[in-house]
C-alpha cells in the first residue's frame, strides 16, 4: 500500500488506473473505521432528531458502495469507479446522513473522473469542489453546523492547497485537519449543538472517513495520530480539539418533532417527471425532504406524519421499493436509553483488573468477550489500530488495571505505546500475536491475583501455543524451504514460517496439523472458521482432522475473520 500511495504523491510514471486502484484500496478501510465507531456517532446524533441512527446510516450507505466496488473487474478504470460509487451510494442511502453522504460520494467521484496520473492538489481541488456543488444541490435547505459547513470548509481549505502549490500529501492531511476543526466549530454554528454538548454526529462520520482515507492512500498502517504543522493553524490539535467536543449526553427534555416517521424509499420513474415539484409537495409533508439520482432511478427521503400520502403521490410517476418507515420517537428513546445505561456503568466501582484485545473477525470478538475481555478492537493484519485507538479502548474500560491483548505482531508496538501513555490506570501488554494465543492466556488468569503475577501467566500460557493460519497468496513468493508460490495458492504458516503450498484448503490445513504434530504431539487444537469459508466446509475440515488425528481434543468455533480462512493452535 506504501508504494501504491507513494507512486501517486511522487511525479513518476504510473499506469492510468492508479487512481481507481487507489480508491479500491483505501474505501474499505475508511468504511470499516465509520462502522467501527457507528455507535459513537449514532449517540451524538441530535440534529435534525435525536434518533441515535446517524452512524448506523452512513456505515451502511458506505458499505453498499464497499460491494458495488467489489464486483466490478480488476481492471476497472475510474469512470467505472464513479458509476458503482455512485449507484452503490445512491442505491444504498440510509436516512438524512446516508443521502447527503451519498451525494458528497457522487460528486468526489464525479470530480475524479477526469484527474490527472499522478493525482495533483489541482486535481483534489476541483473534486471536492464538485461534491460541494452536488450535495448542496440536494439539500433544499442547507443548516449551517452539519455535514455540508464541513465539506465546505474542506473545499474551501483544497482550493487554498491548490494555490500554494503543496504536494498531494500536504494537502490531504491539510484536508483532514481542516475537517476535524470544523467539526469542532459546529455547535457554535447550530445552537441544538451547544446546548447539548455534542458536535454533529454527521460531520464528525464524515471527518472520520476521510481520516482514514487519506491515511491508507499515503500508505499508512494506522490512523493519523500526528499532522504536519505547516499550515496555519495547529496542525496537531485539530483532531484533539473536535475530540474534546464529543460529549454525549441524554435528550430526557426533548419534547418530539413535529413530524413521527422518518420515510426512506428507492423510487424508479416510469415517465418523466418535474423532480423540484416532487421536492415541493415532499416539503409540505414533512421536513428534510430529499430526492436524489437522475432518470430513472432516484432515492426518496423526508420526515413526515404521513407515510401513505407520500408513497401515494410517487406511485403516480413510477415504482417505489425498499421502503423504510421509522418511528423517530421510539428511536429517540432508545437512544436516550442506551446513554442512561453507559452512564449508569460508568458511575460503577472501578473493578481490579480489565481487559483490551484486538481482534479481526465477529466470532473471535464474541469468544474473546466471553472470555472477559471487555472491549474488543476491530483490527488484524491489513488493518493495524493506531495507539490512539487502544488508548480510547482502555479508556472505555472501568478497571484500575488493563491488559491489552494485541493478537498480531504488528500491533504490539502500538499497545506497547499505548501502555506508556495511559495515565490515568495501570496499563500491561501480554505480546500476543494471534487469538488463540489470547484464548490460552485468558484461560491462565486467577480470580485476585496480582497483576503482574496475572500478566507473567498469561505470558507463560500463550508461550505454550503453537499457532497455524491458512491464507492465499496475493503476490508470487516461496516458501521456508524453496518451494514455489504462486498468486493464488494456498499456503500453510506454522508459527510464522510458511511451510505447506497447495491448492486445497482442506488439505493444506491437515498437512499442517499433522506436521505440527509430528513435531510436537499436543493434546488439543482450536480452529476457527473464516468469513470465506462455509460451514459444510468447516465440518469436512474437522472430520478430515479428526480421522488423521484421533487423540486429539478439537475446540472449533466460527471466527469469522477474513483474509484467512483457517486459523487454528495446538497445545
Amino acid at each position: 500500500m506504501r508504494l501504491l500511495a507513494q507512486t501517486c504523491i511522487h511525479e513518476t510514471k504510473v499506469p492510468k488506473q492508479m487512481i481507481a486502484k487507489t480508491i479500491r484500496t483505501c474505501f474499505p478501510i475508511a468504511v470499516a473505521a465509520v462502522s467501527d465507531k457507528a455507535e459513537e456517532i449514532n449517540k451524538l446524533n441530535v440534529f435534525p432528531v435525536p434518533d441515535g441512527d446517524t452512524g448506523t446510516n452512513m456505515s451502511l450507505t458506505l458499505q453498499s458502495v464497499v460491494k458495488e466496488l467489489a464486483a466490478l473487474s480488476v481492471d476497472a478504470d475510474m469512470d467505472a469507479i464513479a458509476g458503482a460509487i455512485t449507484h452503490g451510494s445512491l442505491m444504498g442511502a440510509r436516512g438524512n446522513s446516508g443521502v447527503i453522504t451519498s451525494q458528497i460520494l457522487r460528486g468526489v467521484a464525479e470530480g475524479l473522473r477526469d484527474a490527472g496520473e499522478p493525482v495533483s492538489s489541482t486535481d483534489i481541488a476541483s473534486a471536492f469542489r464538485r461534491a460541494v456543488k452536488v450535495a448542496f444541490q440536494a439539500v433544499r435547505k442547507p443548516i449551517e453546523g452539519t455535514i455540508l459547513t464541513v465539506l465546505r470548509d474542506v473545499s474551501t481549505k483544497a482550493d487554498e492547497c491548490e494555490k500554494k502549490r503543496l504536494t498531494v500529501e500536504e494537502t490531504l492531511d491539510a484536508l483532514v485537519v481542516e475537517a476535524y476543526q470544523s467539526v469542532a466549530r459546529t455547535p457554535d454554528l447550530l445552537p441544538v449543538l451547544k446546548e447539548n454538548g455534542v458536535v454533529d454526529s454527521g460531520a464528525f462520520g464524515f471527518a472520520i472517513f476521510l481520516e482514514n482515507f487519506v491515511a491508507a492512500a499515503l500508505g499508512r498502517t494506522s490512523k493519523i495520530e500526528d499532522f504536519s504543522a505547516t499550515f496555519d493553524a495547529d496542525a496537531s490539535s485539530a483532531k484533539a480539539g473536535a475530540l474534546d467536543r464529543v460529549k454525549i449526553e441524554a435528550n430526557d427534555d426533548w419534547e418530539g418533532s413535529e413530524f413521527r416517521y422518518c420515510n426512506e424509499f428507492l423510487f424508479k420513474a416510469e415517465k418523466p417527471f418535474d423532480e423540484d415539484e416532487a421536492l415541493k409537495f415532499l416539503g409540505s409533508m414533512g421536513d428534510c425532504e430529499l430526492l436524489v439520482g437522475a432518470y430513472p432511478d432516484y432515492k426518496v427521503h423526508v420526515h413526515s406524519n404521513t407515510p401513505n400520502l407520500v408513497l401515494e403521490h410517487m406511485l403516480q410517476f413510477g415504482q417505489v421499493y425498499e421502503v423504510f418507515i421509522h418511528n423517530m420517537d421510539l428511536e429517540v428513546a432508545e437512544r436516550t436509553a442506551k446513554i442512561h445505561a453507559d452512564q449508569d456503568a460508568a458511575s460503577e466501582p472501578a473493578k481490579p483488573l480489565g481487559f483490551v484485545a484486538v481482534a479481526a473477525g465477529s466470532g473471535e470478538a464474541d469468544i474473546l468477550k466471553s472470555l472477559g475481555v471487555d472491549v474488543v478492537v476491530s483490527g488484524g493484519q491489513t488493518m493495524n489500530p493506531s495507539t490512539a485507538d487502544l488508548l480510547e479502548a482502555v479508556g472505555q474500560v472501568n478497571a484500575e488495571s488493563v491488559i491489552i491483548l494485541p493478537n498480531n505482531g504488528n500491533i504490539r508496538m502500538a499497545a506497547e505505546a499505548a501502555a506508556s501513555a495511559c495515565e490515568e490506570k495501570r496499563v500491561f501488554v501480554v505480546p500476543t500475536k494471534t487469538v488463540p494465543q489470547a484464548f490460552s492466556a485468558l484461560f491462565a488468569v486467577m480470580p485476585d491475583m496480582p497483576v503482574e503475577d496475572v500478566v507473567e501467566a498469561m505470558t507463560e500460557a500463550k508461550a505454550e501455543v503453537r499457532d497455524g493460519e491458512v491464507t492465499r497468496a496475493v503476490r508470487d513468493s516461496q516458501a521456508s524451504d524453496g518451494t514455489p508460490i504462486h498468486d493464488g495458492d494456498v499456503m500453510g504458516i506454522i508459527c510464522d514460517s510458511i511451510d505447506i503450498v497447495g491448492s486445497d484448503i482442506k488439505q493444506v490445513t491437515l498437512d499442517c496439523i499433522n506436521r505440527m504434530m509430528d513435531e510436537d504431539e499436543g493434546d488439543a487444537l482450536t480452529i476457527l472458521a473464516g468469513e470465506e469459508l462455509d460451514d459444510d466446509a468447516f465440518q469436512d475440515i474437522i472430520d478430515a482432522i479428526e480421522e488423521a488425528q484421533p487423540d486429539l481434543e478439537i475446540d472449533a468455533h466460527r471466527g469469522e475473520q477474513p483474509l484467512y480462512p483457517v486459523i487454528f493452535s495446538i497445545e
